[in-house]
């Protein structure tokens, strides 16, 4: 798959596409040659899954509240990689 093409795809169809490949790779039929495009297109594929969810955790916010547990506002989200 192109990168450009990839660049157009959704978080879910990208993810799809990779669960593919990987369903493709474990069976064992694949040439080696098609194995390793297959294995490039994969990481290609899950790094743009991971930048796409990147870009939605940025996106949330949390809502903050007050002491008696009214909301107050809303403040970023703190992600795993955050909160260290």
């Amino acid at each position: 798959m192109a990168e450009a093409e990839r660049a157009d795809l959704s978080f879910e169809a990208a993810l799809a596409r990779l669960e593919a490949i990987v369903r493709q790779l474990e069976s064992g039929d694949a040439s080696l040659e098609d194995s390793i495009t297959l294995y490039n297109e994969g990481q290609a594929l899950k790094a743009h899954c991971e930048a796409k969810l990147e870009t939605a955790s940025a996106r949330i916010e949390a809502i903050q509240a007050n002491a008696a547990g009214e909301a107050i506002g809303t403040r970023a989200f703190a992600g795993p990689t955050d909160a260290q």
